[in-house]
């Protein structure tokens, strides 16, 4: 059975594993192998990843007794409009089409409810597949937006947003 947890600064390394090894199956086909390295360096370092903690994101991992399937991060952004953002989830390869990544974005809606949230906001690569799980859960395409993440490489995105 998949339960969930709050995660601590020591599941770094988990994090960080399933990002790993989710990137590529999602990835490769739209922003290729070099794209990818140079990302996951960026946003899942430990430093990086530790700031996240420290700043206030609030990791979810999906597990069972054995084995974690996957993991979402959320935070506020914006405190006035209590708008949060969803800045990750995945799931492993392996794990697709059990309902992890359900399970996860459910309680996220749960826990951004409880705390007041009027929205919940997302990035999405226009390619990734992700994009129709989020369309289905009741997301909206609020804009398209190209961010500049440094070494001539562009995120080519949907904003997308539930709301409440």
């Amino acid at each position: 059975m998949i339960t969930l947890r709050k995660a601590k600064e020591q599941d770094i390394e988990v994090i960080r594993d399933i990002a790993a090894a989710t990137w590529p199956s999602a990835y490769l086909d739209i922003i290729g192998q070099q794209q990818i390295d140079y990302m996951l360096d960026k946003m899942y370092n430990k430093g990086e990843l530790l700031n996240q903690f420290l700043s206030g994101h609030i990791f979810l991992i999906a597990e069972d007794n054995t084995h974690q399937y996957g993991f979402a991060g959320y935070s506020i952004i914006d405190l006035e409009e209590k708008i949060y953002k969803l800045h990750k989830l995945y799931v492993l390869p392996s794990a697709h089409g059990k309902g992890v990544g359900k399970i996860l974005i459910n309680e996220v809606f749960n826990q951004v409810k409880d705390a007041g949230a009027t929205a919940l906001q997302l990035n999405v690569n226009k390619d990734n597949k992700a994009k129709d799980f989020y369309l289905k859960g009741g997301f909206t395409i609020k804009e398209s937006v190209k961010l500049d993440i440094g070494e001539g490489f562009f995120m080519d995105d949907y904003v997308m947003e539930y709301r409440f």
